[in-house]
């Protein structure tokens, strides 16, 4: 029998209250707990939840993932595999929960609801509705994940309701991803069962959907970043808040996780109680997660910290074994053979230019911090009939390659990357996760594209002098190297980057969004330019 003793100042969130103490354990489980009137240094609290991820969106396997987030002080995620799902369907995702189990991390999962997320661009598979019903069986998976297509909810698309009813059946949460959704269309929305929004970008928004019964995931991610608009939720609507990363690179992740969120909560002068609420128990109750709260009886998962001001994680337990003590992970790896799904060969520059007569074009533009853009109208530089970009307006090249068949590119501009030179290309690219770049000269997009072509997958920067890549071999999403060498070379062509000019905190991860259709207002799909709020595509040229 496995026995343990834990003493410190214990943190239950669940009485509001903080006592001496001992924690005694056995078998994983917290079989006593035992007052005492003794003076400790040390805190003991339960672990973090983040709500919210896409593990692949780290670029890491799910237990590289776990070596970084225990060392936060996170015991458990809930996990969404929409981006391997989008790769490889069914058989992908049962693949990557397999690999999940192998973490002591407490990895749970939504079954992605929208594989596609439209009809507007290619990905590698698709999940039916019988797939939706077989992974809704597995004992890891706890809700139906985000439902990005709205207006299938409301249009009473058929297979989307059969997803939604698929939940219901299971009795499991549904998650929901609808922004700028407001009155009756948003009432209609959660009337259906949806009772999460991780999207929600300004207070007005939040309180709407909170006086309609949801919970607001209160998003910090490395492109799309909330906290500081929704943090006055923790004071007036802590009951119905949750924190979530929904996509981190691993260059943050290294830094921080939720418990970068804590902190910050507390500086700010927030209850620890209305904090550590957010953090741990609605999550939990939420989701139904296996997963304690220093109670007794409950599994023994929870962190030790020096003090409640530093915060500092000193260890990280997780069914009674300790994974995280003294700056080290305890996490074992394990090797295995990564899936893929990539079925092109390489392209010549000649098969970006664009042809034209027509001067004014729309223009993705974009803002720093944001997965929303602007459509704008400007005028393009006409070379011998052929359109160029303009360093000097900002107005920059953007392409899609269908990376499952050969197809003829998808090209339009950009504004806000403010490269002077050279060009930068992702496989990660949401939702299909085709190959995405963007790029000052056709040839240096093209060099970007094909070395991840050559390696099925990766970031890629190229000018006119060299070419780098962080080859993501895994589902052309992941690395299959350790998260140290993961976070290193990812800086590195983040800083890369930034010598051809951009001033974006997370370029990459920008660029990895210029693709999604369901984020207004204009984006890029392999198909085309698509306008997401009259939600059809449109041409790249306009006459004026």
């Amino acid at each position: 029998m496995q026995k343990l003793q834990i003493a410190g100042n214990i943190i239950d969130v669940k009485k509001r209250k903080i006592f001496s103490g001992t924690l005694a354990i056995e078998n994983g489980k917290i079989k006593k707990i035992i007052q005492d009137n003794k003076k400790y240094s040390n805190y003991i609290l339960p672990g973090f939840i983040d709500s919210h991820i896409h593990i692949e969106s780290t670029l890491l396997t799910p237990q590289e993932f776990s070596r970084i987030v225990v060392q936060h002080g996170t015991i458990a995620v809930v996990a969404d595999p929409h981006e391997i799902a989008n790769v490889g369907g069914l058989k992908a995702v049962d693949f990557f929960i397999k690999q999940a189990e192998k973490s002591s991390l407490k990895i749970f999962f939504s079954v992605p609801s929208c594989v596609p997320a439209t009809k507007n661009e290619t990905n590698g598979a698709e999940l039916s509705v019988s797939d939706v019903e077989i992974l809704m069986q597995y004992p890891q998976v706890k809700a139906l994940a985000e439902m990005m297509n709205f207006p299938g909810v409301l249009n009473f698309d058929k297979e989307i309701i059969a997803k939604i009813n698929t939940a219901k059946k299971y009795r499991k949460p549904i998650d929901g991803h609808a922004p700028g959704l407001k009155g009756s269309a948003l009432k209609q929305y959660i009337g259906a069962g949806i009772s999460t929004d991780h999207e929600v970008c300004f207070v007005n928004e939040a309180l709407e959907r909170i006086d309609q019964g949801m919970y607001i995931q209160i998003r910090e991610g490395s492109a799309a970043k909330n906290f500081d608009e929704l943090h006055s939720l923790i004071k007036t609507h802590s009951e119905k808040c949750m924190f979530c990363s929904d996509d981190k690179h691993p260059d943050e992740l290294i830094i921080g996780h939720i418990n970068e969120l804590v902190k910050k909560s507390l500086d700010l002068g927030y209850n620890i109680f209305d904090v550590l609420t957010i953090a741990t128990i609605n999550p939990i109750e939420h989701y139904k997660l296996d997963v304690g709260l220093l109670q007794e009886g409950d599994p023994a998962d929870f962190i030790v910290i020096d003090n409640l001001t530093s915060f500092k994680i000193l260890e990280t337990y997780i069914n009674g074994e300790k994974i995280f003590s003294k700056g080290t992970s305890l996490i074992p790896i394990s090797d295995f053979e990564p899936i893929n799904n990539f079925n092109i060969g390489k392209l010549s520059s000649h098969e970006f230019s664009i042809k034209t007569n027509k001067k004014f074009c729309h223009v993705i533009e974009i803002e720093d911090g944001s997965l929303f853009t602007k459509n704008s109208i400007h005028s393009t530089n006409i070379k011998n009939g052929i359109a160029t970009t303009s360093i000097e307006k900002d107005i920059l090249k953007i392409v899609i390659v269908n990376r499952y068949f050969k197809a003829k590119p998808a090209i339009a501009f950009i504004k806000g990357f403010g490269l002077k030179s050279g060009a930068i290309a992702s496989s990660v690219a949401h939702d299909s996760h085709n190959i995405i770049a963007v790029g000052v000269s056709d040839e240096e997009i093209c060099k970007a594209i094909n070395i991840i072509i050559e390696h099925k997958g990766g970031l890629s920067i190229a000018n006119k002098e060299n070419i780098k890549i962080l080859p993501l071999p895994f589902a052309g999403l992941m690395s299959i190297d350790n998260y140290e060498n993961v976070a290193s070379n990812y800086s590195q062509l983040q800083q890369e980057t930034k010598l051809l000019g951009t001033k974006l905190k997370s370029p990459f991860m920008t660029l990895s969004f210029m693709g999604l259709t369901v984020i207004p207002e204009l984006k890029l799909s392999d198909k085309g330019l698509f306008d997401s709020l009259k939600f059809e595509f449109v041409d790249l040229f306009v006459s004026l």
